[in-house]
């Protein structure tokens, strides 16, 4: 089983923890977790778009002249989608973007997520987050002490609420639960930060999936 180091608070090696192989040295199938991806960005859309067509727009009820001897083109309603103020052809409507991908589809995105972030070293596990104070300046001293770069995952068994209100002003650092880890929030991180508690709850989690 793969191992990797447990840190604490101040960056310093406490133990190794093992991880589970099957989980974090799965082979990464990128096609699935673009899927993946693809889902929960379409998931998002609210789909409330909508344009009028010229039987919604108002006014328009007769006819702008005669058929014949004006000399100009024949006109039924200056509704028209050729008239200014007239309905749109071919307009958008409210429609729903989601789409569903099976249950094993998910579980390998996931752990194909999680196995990219490893094999590139971007996994850091600490023994807890449960930060002392919850200021911004306490938790950037954090990320300086543990070398954290780029845009930081921070991914806790339990609420962290000091962590959560330290990092909430800063547009690199995010922090979720546990079982909310998603395709998308582990490969938009440039880095993914657990607690050990969160390791746990993960591979349990995928493994009863």
């Amino acid at each position: 089983m793969a191992k990797i180091e447990v840190k604490n608070l101040n960056a310093e090696k406490v133990h190794d923890i093992s991880l589970n192989d099957s989980i974090w040295k799965n082979e990464v199938h990128e096609d699935s977790v673009k899927k993946m991806i693809r889902l929960q960005m379409a998931a998002m859309r609210q789909g409330t778009h909508k344009t009028k067509n010229r039987s919604e727009v108002s006014g328009g009820g007769r006819k702008p002249w005669r058929q014949k001897g004006t000399g100009r083109a024949r006109q039924g309603s200056t509704r028209a989608v050729q008239w200014v103020g007239g309905g749109i052809a071919h307009g958008v409507s409210p429609r729903d973007y989601s789409f569903k991908i099976n249950r094993k589809e998910r579980v390998l995105a996931l752990k194909s997520a999680l196995a990219d972030k490893l094999a590139n070293k971007k996994v850091v596990i600490f023994e807890n987050l449960e930060m002392p104070t919850l200021k911004t300046k306490d938790f950037k001293e954090l990320i300086k002490k543990a070398n954290l770069e780029g845009k930081i995952l921070f991914v806790t068994a339990d609420d962290c609420e000091n962590l959560f209100m330290a990092c909430r002003n800063l547009g690199y650092a995010y922090h979720i639960l546990a079982d909310e880890i998603n395709v998308l929030d582990i490969v938009n991180a440039d880095t993914l930060v657990l607690d050990e508690a969160a390791v746990k709850i993960i591979e349990e989690g995928i493994a009863h999936a």
